[in-house]
């Protein structure tokens, strides 16, 4: 049906694994992308790890950042949070009360960018998600201060520097007074079954509750946004696919942004160091280097995909045990875990604010995260009627 939107090149045509001139390694094959984030043999790099790294030694670092036995245990005591039945049980009505006020709130409006529809949708369900539902006014607000669409470098040798070393104490110090406080005293009083609530079980300090929130909104808020809108633009620019997805049931609804997440993965890239030599597509990557797993070439790995990789093709037919979003989620031990709530939040929303007659008047522009090699998707404008 279509190609992609956002445009990241395509993979060289050399070995899916191979060393680059500065050093690090890239991945680019979906099976060897898989086989090396399921090797116990690397920690995680990038994604700000760095930063963590400064902790003071008795503050926990956020799951994110963890690995080994330590992490596993933690994943697999939370998982009851994210799976499809808890997510379908628990979520579904609040997706769709939410889902309907940001329709509301568009009919209201006149025109809206969907981006801002969008963070405000993924904000209210995974703060539910979370336990951050005893905030003060304002916490979107905060949550955009907190994630600018540009990052500057903090140091303390240039104005720029301390700038942003100020920009980031100021964030962090607001989401914790009016978000993450008023939330961790209204549990230690009462218990509930939410994240936050089993990380005080766990001993968490408050300070170790915020980076985690922060590191959920990040996973769940921010990435999310922007596939609400990359698979808006694909639907609104695309009749016969838009049209499908209009009298299709959920399932079939799932498959076609199963497959549009495939094809436009929000992360682009994901890294890793590892702690020991590992083979990995024949290839042996010595202990102590960085790899790139390029998530976006991987997914066009037509031995694991299928035929025509760069069409976007719903309820395609894979091989090699590849997953219809291909490797958007990652995998092994740092899969994301909430890509149920993400699916179906999305789904909720997109097909409300279809049928509601929405239309795009404007496309987005589309910027990029280096980091992480994800894009970001703003000024998407869209009317009802």
């Amino acid at each position: 049906m279509g190609t992609r939107k956002v445009d990241r090149g395509l993979p060289g045509a050399g070995c899916p694994v191979h060393r680059e001139p500065d050093g690090t390694w890239q991945v680019d094959g979906y099976a060897a992308g898989r086989a090396f984030l399921r090797d116990h043999n690397t920690v995680q790099a990038g994604l700000g790890v760095e930063t963590t790294e400064n902790f003071p030694s008795g503050i926990r670092r956020p799951v994110l950042y963890r690995d080994g036995p330590e992490h596993r245990e933690h994943r697999r005591q939370t998982a009851r949070f994210f799976t499809p039945r808890r997510v379908d049980e628990s979520y579904r009505a609040l997706m769709e009360r939410v889902a309907d006020e940001q329709v509301a709130s568009l009919r209201a409006r006149g025109v809206a960018d969907l981006a801002d529809l969008g963070f405000q949708l993924v904000v209210d369900i995974t703060s539910a998600v979370i336990g951050l539902t005893d905030s003060r006014p304002g916490i979107r607000r905060r949550l955009d201060y907190f994630f600018p669409e540009e990052f500057g470098k903090p140091g303390f040798t240039s104005l720029h520097g301390l700038y942003w070393i100020w920009r980031q104490l100021r964030g962090w110090s607001a989401i914790y007074v009016n978000d993450v406080r008023p939330a961790v005293r209204a549990r230690r009083a009462r218990r509930r079954d939410d994240l936050i609530s089993h990380l005080l079980d766990e001993g968490c300090s408050s300070a170790e509750i915020l980076g985690e929130c922060l590191t959920f909104a990040a996973a769940g808020m921010v990435t999310t946004r922007e596939f609400v809108v990359v698979a808006a633009w694909h639907l609104f620019t695309d009749d016969d696919l838009r049209a499908r997805y209009l009298a299709a049931g959920e399932p079939e609804r799932l498959a076609v942004l199963h497959e549009v997440l495939r094809l436009e993965p929000v992360i682009g890239h994901l890294k890793r160091r590892t702690t020991a030599d590992v083979e990995v597509g024949g290839v042996t990557v010595p202990a102590g280097s960085v790899v790139r797993v390029q998530l976006d070439h991987a997914n066009l790995d037509a031995e694991a995909v299928g035929e025509r990789p760069l069409e976007l093709c719903p309820g395609r037919s894979t091989g090699g045990g590849a997953g219809p979003t291909g490797l958007s989620f990652g995998d092994g031990p740092h899969r994301c875990p909430g890509s149920h709530v993400a699916m179906l939040e999305t789904d909720i929303f997109l097909h409300k604010l279809l049928s509601a007659g929405a239309r795009m008047l404007r496309p987005p522009r589309v910027a990029f995260k280096d980091e992480i090699a994800g894009y970001e998707l703003r000024g998407l404008q869209v009317a009802l009627g």
